[in-house]
């Protein structure tokens, strides 16, 4: 391959919608699941504590979906990126707080669950640079 080829993927509009379809799939999939199996998901959100589980799964799955939706399309995406950043983080704090959780398995799928949100938040936020820097150009 030669520099030309790759650049020309790269550059592709095509290339920047499927990547920021990629990027957003741990939202918009977890959306959909919490919305087909609501009950289910009802019973989850009640076993964490929460205290109007319903409530909490359908502001979830809004999140997630309508986040997603900016993400994907383009069109605010500092809005979209930022209310998932802001929902992964909160995440790890509510959901994924190992350093409260006693050792043990759990404690460390928490762990690495809460590393990888991180990296996640980082690029979401870089999707928005990029997407910024490209509308500003």
């Amino acid at each position: 391959m030669t520099p030309g080829f790759v650049a020309a993927i790269l550059e592709a509009r095509a290339t920047a919608i499927a990547t920021r379809v990629l990027l957003t799939f741990m939202f918009w999939g977890s959306g959909l699941g919490l919305l087909a199996n609501f009950g289910e998901s009802v019973e989850i959100f009640a076993s964490l504590g929460f205290a109007q589980p319903a409530l909490v799964v359908i502001a979830t799955a809004a999140t997630q979906l309508i986040g997603s939706a900016l993400v994907i399309s383009g069109r605010y995406v500092w809005l979209g990126a930022g209310a998932l950043g802001v929902f992964t983080f909160l995440t790890i704090l509510l959901v994924h707080n190992f350093w409260a959780m006693p050792d043990g398995p759990q404690k460390v799928n928490s762990f690495h669950t809460a590393t990888e949100h991180v990296s996640v938040i980082g690029a979401l936020i870089l999707v928005s640079i990029f997407m910024h820097s490209k509308v500003n150009r």
